[in-house]
């Protein structure tokens, strides 16, 4: 299943992305096995995660990579854990702590993406790789795997037009992207207004800070206060933490039965699309993510190539060539809830379909 989406994930790569050179022609990213000392399967992987507000984290990749790691090294590999909780500043100290521990290869989900480019350094100065996780950071990454996130912007924009029919034509729609220190957010952000540009008019739009409901709420109110309860037709958010502070604040204002977006297939979110309360969600499948993140990782800790995993390359703002995967998403609707979380096991029928949400799930045939 993995080697597919790796083939697919390379397809998509090829679309997306623009040719890069190789790193020996590009001569801006240095041999990713440099400086790393050949090793066996006793190695230390340190990860740092970026915020635990967004279940996923904690919940899927977490997990997801330790499990990786052990598969990978028989067991003999250690995982270092630590989360940033949405502060630069301290995810920057959580990578200076890995490389005086001396672990052996860094995966990184950056907060801020230019923030951490110092950092980043400082580990590849102390030989230590860096595999950029989900996100695209700056400085000399050696390895890149996250999903094609112009295509996820594009997946939500074809979703909330679909949705709105003919209503696109005289109503206006509220964007609610992610945080402007995010690269994943401008990524969306292009994808999304590729598709809904001149399609629909967009009456107000964000950039919301850290990613926080309460502040898409915020925002909300204010979208809802300048533009008035009647003339929107749509709100595209860019994930389903925002999704419910942007539902709360429709709900509060007498606001129904108009299409949310959202993106990472929560739990939360899943079951407000049962209720019909949000339209969709993007699912990315986050075991292909973490699988090729771990075997990317390890490769590199045991100074092995990477070309059996990396087929493609992209470039940073600060880096050439970096061997990258990305994986392919699906958008998730209340139509294929069973053949997308609930087939690959991310939630049970009984999870989503808990206490209040049966009526709704027997309603859609969810049973």
């Amino acid at each position: 299943m993995r080697r597919a989406a790796v083939a697919v994930a390379a397809g998509v790569m090829a679309v997306s992305l623009a040719a890069c050179g190789s790193a020996k022609e590009s001569g801006d990213n240095a041999d990713s096995t440099a400086g790393s000392a050949k090793k066996g399967d006793d190695i230390k992987v340190g990860l740092l995660l970026p915020e635990n507000a967004t279940a996923r984290y904690e919940k899927f990749d977490r997990p997801l990579i330790e499990k990786k790691v052990k598969e990978l090294t028989n067991g003999k590999g250690e995982v270092v854990y630590a989360n940033a909780k949405q502060d630069a500043s301290t995810q920057n100290q959580q990578v200076d702590t890995m490389v005086t521990n001396k672990v052996d290869v860094l995966i990184v989900d950056a907060v801020d993406s230019k923030a951490i480019a110092g950092s980043v350094k400082k580990a590849k100065d102390a030989g230590i790789p860096v595999v950029a996780y989900d996100r695209l950071a700056e400085g000399p990454i050696d390895a890149y795997t996250s999903f094609d996130n112009e295509t996820v912007g594009k997946t939500q924009g074809e979703a909330l037009l679909k949705a709105l029919g003919d209503k696109a034509k005289d109503g206006q729609i509220v964007m609610m992207n992610g945080s402007s220190t995010d690269p994943n957010a401008a990524q969306f952000k292009k994808g999304a207004h590729s598709v809904l540009d001149g399609k629909v008019k967009i009456g107000r739009e964000y950039d919301t800070k850290e990613w926080k409901p309460e502040n898409a709420n915020a925002n909300m109110e204010g979208a809802i206060s300048a533009l008035g309860k009647d003339k929107i037709v749509g709100v595209y958010s860019a994930n389903d933490g925002m999704a419910g502070g942007i539902i709360t604040a429709l709900k509060a204002a007498g606001i129904a039965d108009i299409p949310v977006t959202g993106q990472d297939a929560e739990l939360s979110g899943v079951q407000r699309i049962v209720t019909g309360e949000q339209y969709m969600s993007v699912y990315k499948p986050y075991p292909q993510e973490a699988d090729v993140a771990a075997e990317m990782a390890v490769a590199l800790a045991q100074g092995k190539s990477l070309d059996s995993i990396a087929k493609d390359k992209v470039d940073s703002p600060t880096t050439k060539a970096i061997p990258s995967v990305l994986v392919p998403v699906v958008s998730l609707t209340k139509d294929n809830i069973k053949d997308t979380v609930i087939k690959d096991g991310i939630y049970t029928v009984n999870e989503i379909c808990a206490g209040k949400y049966k009526s709704a799930c027997d309603k859609i045939g969810l049973n």
